[in-house]
């Protein structure tokens, strides 16, 4: 049983896409491949016109640092450690030291939480930890953000919040945003949705 079948597209640098479709159609399987989390079994991956398919895990690490950021349902934030260490993390994974704290405090100030970067994860409303998730998500300024249900766990003003700072994000930026959504709404403020139906693209 394969999770993906035959799947092939092509999204443009700067695009809106959002990745729909029911539980266990292959939307977070897709994702992982997009994120470079995966290796496809089968096929290429081509991304910044560079096969990324093949390269090792160590290889696909540096890629992910480097070009790709990631905004989760669940947060995945260190729940002893403050906003501001949380967002520092992907710099201290690719190795820089300097200017790393004032570049993680102007992350989270952008999203609207320059006063609470002394605050732990247990110390913010789950509309705040998805803010500190989505400066960690950009600190390294990537080329993509990946966002798998990012509203899944907020109450709608608060999930209304954080789609209008990726949607903000894109057009000041231009950074291609890629959102797994359920929503319909999500999906419709999106330039192009991807139906995804037993592991192949629905036309």
């Amino acid at each position: 049983m394969h999770a993906l079948r035959n799947v092939s597209l092509k999204i443009e640098r700067g695009e809106v896409v959002s990745i729909m479709g029911p539980s266990g159609s292959g939307k977070s399987t897709l994702m992982n491949m997009l994120g470079c989390l995966d290796r496809p079994t089968s096929g290429e991956y081509y991304l910044d016109d560079s096969l990324v398919s093949n390269l090792t895990d160590d290889q696909l690490a540096e890629i992910r640092n480097q070009k790709v950021g990631f905004v989760f349902q669940n947060f995945n934030l260190l729940s002893r450690s403050s906003a501001l260490i949380n967002v520092e993390l992907p710099l201290r994974y690719a190795g820089i030291q300097e200017g790393r704290r004032e570049r993680a405090a102007e992350a989270l100030k952008s999203v609207g939480l320059g006063d609470r970067i002394n605050h732990r994860p247990t110390e913010l409303s789950g509309g705040e930890q998805q803010r500190v998730a989505l400066a960690r998500a950009i600190i390294n300024n990537p080329s993509i953000i990946m966002a798998d249900e990012p509203t899944g766990n907020l109450d709608s003003k608060s999930g209304a919040e954080i789609i209008k700072l990726l949607l903000d994000m894109n057009k000041k930026i231009g950074t291609t945003l890629i959102i797994v959504t359920h929503d319909p709404k999500i999906a419709s403020m999106t330039q192009r949705m991807i139906n995804l139906y037993d592991g192949k693209i629905k036309k």
